[in-house]
C-alpha cells in the first residue's frame, strides 16, 4: 500500500523554545526521536538549508533528484516536498528555522529579500559552491554550530539570527552573481504577490483575469509581469503552479483521483484527466506509482 507522505512541522529537540535548529547531516539517520523516515518523501512547514561538506549523494526536492558533493548546498522552502538518500560517506550540516525566526529579528523588506532565496520558481535551490566561496559559508556554518550547540547562552539565539541573515546575504550574492540574477528588478514586488495568490487560490481559480482583479491590474499587465520574471505567459505560469500542487496532493494524500480532481477545481473528471496529461504527458494514475 502507498504511504503518503507526512507533514513535518518544526519541533526543537534541542532547545524546544527555539524556531531555530542545526543538526549533522551524518547523525539524522541515527536519531531515534524522529516521527518519520528522512528517506520517504515529507513536506516540511519550515524552511532548511542543507550544506554538503564530505562525500556524494542524492537529495529530492519536489521532485527533482539533485545530486550532491562537496561544495553543494540546497535550499528547501516551507511547504516543499523532499527526502533524504542515505550515504555512509556524505557529511553535511543542516540548518532548519521557521519564518517567525526570521520575522523577529529582520526588518520586512530583509525578511522578504531572503524568502526570495528559497523561492524555487527564481532561482536555482541547488548551489555549487567552490573556493573561496565554500570557506565563507563553512567558516560562518562553523560559527553558528559553535554558538548555538557549544555557548548556548542567553544571547546565543541572537548571535545565531546575525549569522543566519549573514550566511544568507552571503548565498544571495553567490546566486545574483552565478545565475544572473537581479533581485532588485523591476516587477519582482508584483510577481511575488501574484505568485502567493496563485499558490492560495489556484484550486479555486486558473482563469488569468480572476488573479488581475485581485491585483487590481488588467491581464495584460500580468503577462508582462510573468514574462519580464520567468518568461512565461500568466496562463502558462498559473498553470504550473497548479499542476505542483496537484503533484502534491497525488504523493502527499491517500485521496482518490476523483477527489484530487474536485480539490483542485475540477467538476469533470475527465477533464481533470485532460488537464494533467496535457501538462505533464503523463496520468495521474501513473505519476503517483512513479513517485
Amino acid at each position: 500500500m502507498k504511504i503518503k507522505a507526512k507533514n513535518i512541522k518544526f519541533i526543537n529537540h534541542q532547545n524546544p523554545t527555539s524556531q531555530f535548529d542545526l543538526l549533522r547531516l551524518e547523525e539524522l539517520f541515527l536519531r531515534k526521536d524522529l516521527d518519520h523516515s528522512p528517506e520517504e518523501l515529507h513536506r516540511v512547514e519550515f524552511y532548511i538549508i542543507l550544506f554538503i561538506e564530505e562525500g556524494q549523494g542524492c537529495h529530492t526536492i519536489d521532485f527533482t533528484d539533485h545530486q550532491c558533493s562537496k561544495g553543494t548546498l540546497l535550499t528547501v522552502r516551507k511547504d516543499q516536498i523532499h527526502k533524504f538518500f542515505k550515504s555512509d560517506n556524505l557529511k553535511g550540516s543542516l540548518l532548519l528555522f521557521t519564518n517567525d525566526f526570521l520575522v523577529s529579528y529582520l526588518e520586512d523588506m530583509e525578511t522578504q529579500k531572503t524568502l526570495l532565496l528559497f523561492n524555487e520558481l527564481l532561482v536555482s535551490p541547488k548551489l555549487e559552491l567552490l573556493g573561496d566561496d565554500f570557506q565563507n559559508v563553512s567558516q560562518i556554518i562553523n560559527r553558528i554550530n559553535k554558538e548555538y550547540l557549544n555557548v548556548r547562552d542567553k544571547h546565543s539565539l541572537s548571535i545565531v539570527r546575525s549569522e543566519l541573515h549573514i550566511l544568507i546575504t552571503h548565498l544571495f550574492r553567490i546566486k545574483a552573481k552565478s545565475e544572473k540574477v537581479d533581485f532588485d528588478r523591476k516587477y519582482l514586488k508584483e510577481f511575488v504577490l501574484l505568485q502567493q495568490l496563485i499558490e492560495e487560490n489556484v484550486i479555486k481559480t486558473t482563469r488569468v483575469k480572476d488573479y488581475a482583479i485581485m491585483m487590481g491590474l488588467s491581464t495584460k499587465t500580468l503577462n508582462t509581469i510573468t514574462k519580464s520574471i520567468v518568461h512565461k505567459s500568466a496562463k502558462e505560469f498559473i498553470d504550473e503552479i497548479c499542476t505542483k500542487q496537484i503533484k502534491r496532493l497525488l504523493i502527499n494524500t491517500k485521496l482518490s483521483i476523483k477527489e484530487i480532481a474536485y480539490q483542485s477545481g475540477f467538476i469533470e473528471t475527465t477533464n481533470f484527466y485532460k488537464y494533467f496529461r496535457r501538462q505533464t504527458l503523463t496520468s495521474p494514475e501513473q505519476f503517483r506509482t512513479i513517485h
